[in-house]
This record gives structure tokens, C-alpha cells and sequence, in this order.
């Protein structure tokens, strides 16, 4: 027996558990501290009326003979596929088909399970800072790994070069951690760039929800040529607060073809395989959330986070500080305050703020100095935590 050497390669312990295990510490030491988190990007508000309705009700078919659901599609139910379909036509104006999308557990699985169906000689090019998943999963497959630099010169957008030529191409827009998003004519470059080089985009849109500039796609889908070379990962996660139910969905253009081999068709046959696809009950919640009103409520869930990152932006210039996102994201790119490093920063945060953040320095070598915040919390609870915020940053 063997094991996989390529985990060796692997940094010791995943971002958010070391956050979670120096919080513990503090906390032990310090059992009084009201610590607030504005740091995992985890939903804080329940999920919308709707769509807890929904749930409800399927879980009570589930008790009834009658209406009773066994395995699911390992693709998604139909009432799903045409409420994803829907969403597309209704909220972001493009005609994507029911048979291209693949209901799944999340993009946080998707964006590692899609590897499956790539040579592992095929090499990547990742965005450096960087959401780790995209990093790890590649690591534990041993591929040939490119960085591409987001920093401020760039303003946290990369756009290809001569020497960024790669097989698989990552691409999170809006982006986590940064908060940047593409542009249109900025994605047309990547896509363009992606075709030239016989190459497949991956792209991330798990926060397409918080979109605001019309000049920022919502889908790479609305990029001419992207159905040629683009796989989409959507989740309900961030849209309509699944992070403890888990939902998401791919979106594999019947057109994106390899040597004559349909990614679609290598997708199904991945998923149809090593998945029983996602419960009824929550595609049921799911399709309820992409309904009039469940529409609606999410749009509202939204709109209470954005007040958040508003109230961010708003503090931040009161200190002066430098910062990218918020606007298109639910995340700040905060650059630290008088050249400090990110953990050093961090512990700032929390032992005089009681407050938690992210170094930037675990996304990656381009985010030292830098540190994530996030809009994902209660509005009373952030604005409390930048009055603390307030008091410490002009004494360091």
C-alpha cells in the first residue's frame, strides 16, 4: 500500500482552523472577551420564508407513502433544473439550458470534485491570493501549478501574459478574498486568451449575487465565446444562505468540447458515479429560493449584508485606511495599517478589538500585508466591532 505523497505537500493545518484554534486559545485565556467574527464567510441571517416553507412541506411528503421520494437524479430534479434555467433568463438575461446544468452539494466541492475529469499533466494557473481550495486540491493531485499576482497595481484583477499559457485556468468573480470583479471586456480578454490557448476556465460565481456595476458580469456566460471554454460553479450558499444545507450547481455548455470529448457528458458520467446527488428536500428549498418571492426575500438577505460592507467602507475611509471589494462583494481586502504583517495584524484585531478577520497571508504570498473582512454578519454586531475597530487603529 501507498499513499498519496502529494498531501505531503500540503501546508500543515487549512486556514480557518488555524484561525479557529488561535481564537480558542485567546478565548481560554480570556473567558470575558466578547469576540465578534467578521472573518468566515459564513451567513449569518436564517434561510428566507420562503424556502424553510418549502422544505418543510417536502419533508412531510418524505413521511407519507404516497408522496414519498427515494434516490434523487444524480443531476437534479427537473422542478430545479428549470428554476436554475429561470434564473438565468430572469435575473441575469442569458439562455442557459436545463440539460447543461448539474445540481450538486455546493461550489466548494465542485471547484475540487471538476478535477476528476482533467489529466493530471495538465497544468493550472491559480490567482495568487487565493481562495485554498483551488490551491490544495491541486496540490493533493500533484499537477504543474502557475500563479498569476493580484496586488494593487493590478488592482487586485490579473489579466493574462505571454508567460501565463496553462491547461486550467481559476477564475473567482467576484473574487474571494480580494472582492474584485471582473469586467466585461476584462473577461472577453480572458476568455479570448483561454480559446487562443486551448484552455478551460474554471470559473467561480459562488458571489454573483452581490454584483452591483452592470459593467461586472454576474456569468461568464454573458462573455461572447465562453461557452466554448468556460465551466461556471454557482452556489446557494452566499445567494440564499445554504451553508448548512448545501446546494449548488455547475453549469457544462454542450458546446465546451476536448479532442472531441464533451466535458458535459465526462461531468454527468463523474457525478452519475461517486454521487447520489442532493437530497429532495433540499432541492426543494432550493427551487422555493429561486421562486417570485423567495427572489424577493434573498434579494432582501442580501441587501442587510451590503449594509454591512457599507458600514466598512464608510469607517475605513473615516481612518483613512486603504481597502478593495465591498462594493460588487461581500468581502474588504483590507491593506494593514503601517506596513504591519497579516498575523501580526491579527492579533491586533483580536487581543485589543476582540475582533476577528483573516490574514491575507493565508490565501497566498500576494496577501501578506493585507486582511480579509467580511459583510457576512449581524449589522449591530459589526457596528459594534468597527467602533472598536475606531479607537485602536489611530493609536498603532
Amino acid at each position: 500500500m501507498k499513499i498519496n505523497k502529494n498531501y505531503l505537500n500540503l501546508k500543515p493545518s487549512y486556514l480557518f482552523k488555524t484561525i479557529g484554534e488561535r481564537c480558542a486559545d485567546y478565548k481560554a485565556k480570556n473567558p470575558d472577551a466578547d469576540i465578534i467574527s467578521m472573518g468566515i464567510g459564513d451567513v449569518t441571517l436564517p434561510l428566507c420564508r420562503t424556502a424553510a416553507d418549502a422544505m418543510v412541506a417536502a419533508a412531510k411528503e418524505m413521511g407519507n407513502i404516497d408522496t414519498f421520494h427515494g434516490y434523487p437524479s444524480s443531476y437534479g430534479e427537473d422542478f430545479l433544473l428549470s428554476a436554475i434555467s429561470a434564473h438565468y433568463k430572469n435575473h441575469i438575461g442569458i439562455d442557459v439550458k436545463t440539460s447543461d446544468i448539474v445540481v450538486t452539494c455546493g461550489a466548494k466541492e465542485d471547484v475540487a470534485n471538476i478535477l476528476d475529469i482533467f489529466d493530471e499533466d495538465n497544468t493550472v494557473l491559480i490567482p495568487d491570493p487565493v481562495y485554498p481550495v483551488y490551491l490544495d486540491t491541486n496540490i493533493m493531485a500533484g499537477r504543474k501549478i502557475k500563479f498569476i499576482s493580484a496586488n494593487e497595481e493590478n488592482k487586485n484583477l490579473p489579466m493574462p501574459g505571454e508567460n501565463d499559457a496553462a491547461d486550467i485556468i481559476y477564475i473567482c468573480s467576484p473574487n474571494n478574498p480580494t472582492g474584485a470583479a471582473y469586467t466585461r471586456s476584462q473577461l472577453k480578454t480572458w476568455v479570448d486568451f483561454a480559446t487562443e490557448n486551448n484552455a478551460v476556465i474554471l470559473y467561480d460565481a459562488a458571489y454573483e449575487m452581490f454584483i452591483t456595476d452592470p459593467d461586472c458580469p454576474r456569468s461568464i456566460f454573458e462573455i461572447d465565446g465562453a461557452e466554448k471554454c468556460a465551466i461556471e460553479f454557482c452556489s446557494f450558499s452566499k445567494t440564499a444562505g445554504f451553508t448548512g444545507v448545501r446546494c449548488g450547481y455547475t453549469v457544462v455548455p454542450s458546446e465546451l468540447t476536448f479532442d472531441g470529448v464533451s466535458l458535459l457528458d465526462l461531468w454527468k458520467r463523474r457525478q452519475s458515479t461517486k454521487s447520489n446527488g442532493v437530497s429532495y428536500v433540499v432541492q426543494r428549498a432550493a427551487a422555493a429560493a429561486f421562486s417570485e418571492q423567495g427572489y424577493a426575500e434573498i434579494c432582501s438577505n442580501i441587501d442587510y449584508y451590503r449594509k454591512n460592507t457599507a458600514n466598512m467602507m464608510a469607517t475605513f475611509d473615516e481612518l483613512g485606511l486603504t481597502y478593495y471589494g465591498g462594493c460588487n462583494s461581500p468581502y474588504i481586502w483590507l491593506k494593514c495599517p503601517k506596513g504591519m504583517k497579516s498575523w501580526d495584524f491579527f492579533d491586533v484585531m483580536l487581543e485589543r478589538c476582540n475582533v476577528i478577520g483573516t490574514p491575507g497571508s493565508g490565501f497566498g504570498e500576494m496577501g501578506e500585508g493585507f486582511f480579509r473582512l467580511s459583510g457576512f454578519g449581524d449589522n449591530d454586531r459589526c457596528s459594534a466591532a468597527l467602533e472598536r475597530i475606531k479607537k485602536v487603529i489611530p493609536t498603532l
